[in-house]
């Protein structure tokens, strides 16, 4: 076992179980006869950078173990793609602390951070271990059943579907269709989570579109028109990243962020003024926008459970002598679901994203099918029992002055 600290850090969107993954890696560290400390880099690759770093094993116990029932980034995230100079200073910053495991917490860009870091390391001649630890409400990383964050985030857009769904067929109001727009720019994984509302053919969501497949508004138009003639109202999850026949997003803000991606603001809004202009028929829409990855409040006890283990088992792969790894989940559904942890190399997962598979959708391209049903559903089954204060949830913060040690 090579002698050494270790750091774990985040990076990205947080999900409403991100921090359970923190959990994971700083409790499993300290539970074992692990050959060093356990550092924190707050707010990502960023603040390791900024060697904003704290001792993770000098803040209260309790307050470590209340990360499994917290939403947001509990050691705080970044949103940064390092430079060349960068991975040069980040090596000289964990020789300088000593740190031999570097766990990083994340999504698409965040692997790529952490194969950086692995090169970078490997070409200063420096042993170290780096293990990335997978989270993504938008379920893109491939060579992966499912990633940590998106059953609790399915779970939640399902449930609000149900809701307003019901709401929808109750109330006689002149707005008689209702559009939510869903997380997911290039995957439409979160958006197809919608249809696990449905249980009766009347029932919400009636149309699902997913980033996946060409979006033509003349069929949207008249899928919209179909179902209100036939029910009195229609109801239509889409994903804030449904394109053209061209690949053009139908709602892209004309702006980037640090790692090329475009801004994309207003899908919802645009389909509801769509409907409204050319079928005459109010509409509303519905953006839950961060509350997706948030709501700790109605988690998924799965999910929980999936990314505890997923921040244990990258602490058991170093200390075993792995690197270079994001740990993964591999899965079967049948006669019963069992999740257990495995590994893809940091270089297969970094930029990649993860589609869903083209025979999940149907053919008209509105909805998805009972394939993505049957593997989904498993993703969302079971319920977190929270600790409550004055009626709300009772959440924990990690002190960013405590075990300061710069």
């Amino acid at each position: 076992m090579l002698k050494g600290n270790a750091i774990i850090a985040q990076s990205g969107g947080p999900t409403a179980v991100i921090n359970n993954s923190v959990c994971g890696v700083v409790e499993r560290w300290l539970s074992v006869d692990a050959p060093g400390k356990i550092y924190a880099g707050l707010h990502g690759i960023k603040g390791i950078l900024d060697e904003n770093i704290i001792d993770m094993s000098k803040q209260d116990k309790a307050i470590i173990h209340g990360l499994r029932y917290t939403p947001g980034a509990g050691i705080f995230s970044c949103r940064y793609k390092v430079t060349d100079s960068d991975q040069e200073k980040l090596v000289e910053i964990c020789k300088k602390y000593d740190i031999r495991y570097f766990f990083y917490n994340g999504g698409n860009d965040s692997m790529d951070t952490a194969h950086k870091m692995m090169l970078a390391a490997e070409a200063a001649g420096y042993e170290m271990y780096v293990i990335g630890v997978p989270k993504t409400v938008d379920n893109d990383l491939p060579f992966t059943d499912h990633c940590p964050g998106f059953g609790s985030a399915a779970k939640y857009l399902a449930a609000t579907v149900m809701e307003t769904g019901i709401d929808l067929q109750s109330v006689s109001t002149k707005n008689k269709v209702t559009i939510l727009e869903a997380m997911g720019r290039n995957a439409g994984w979160l958006t197809a989570a919608g249809a696990l509302a449905k249980r009766r053919p009347e029932d919400a969501p009636h149309l699902v579109y997913l980033p996946e497949v060409p979006f033509y508004i003349d069929k949207f138009l008249a899928d919209v028109e179909k179902l209100y003639n036939e029910l009195g109202y229609a109801y239509v999850v889409a994903s804030e990243g449904i394109v053209d026949d061209k690949g053009n997003y139908i709602a892209a803000g004309g702006t980037i962020d640090a790692f090329g991606h475009a801004q994309l603001s207003g899908a919802g809004e645009a389909l509801k003024n769509i409907v409204e202009h050319e079928l005459g028929i109010k509409a509303r829409c519905n953006t839950l926008g961060t509350a997706q990855r948030s709501a700790m409040h109605f988690a998924s006890l799965t999910d929980v459970n999936e990314a505890y283990m997923s921040g244990a088992k990258a602490v058991d792969l170093a200390l075993a002598g792995v690197s270079g790894v994001m740990v993964s989940l591999e899965c079967k559904r049948e006669p019963e679901y069992v999740c257990r942890t495995g590994t893809v190399p940091l270089g297969k997962v970094a930029n990649i994203e993860k589609k869903v598979p083209l025979d999940w959708i149907v053919k008209e391209g509105n909805n998805v099918t009972k394939d993505f049903i049957k593997y989904a559903r498993p993703l969302i089954m079971g319920e977190v029992n929270l600790p409550i204060k004055d009626g709300l949830p009772d959440y924990v913060h990690i002190d960013p002055k405590i075990g300061k040690i710069k």
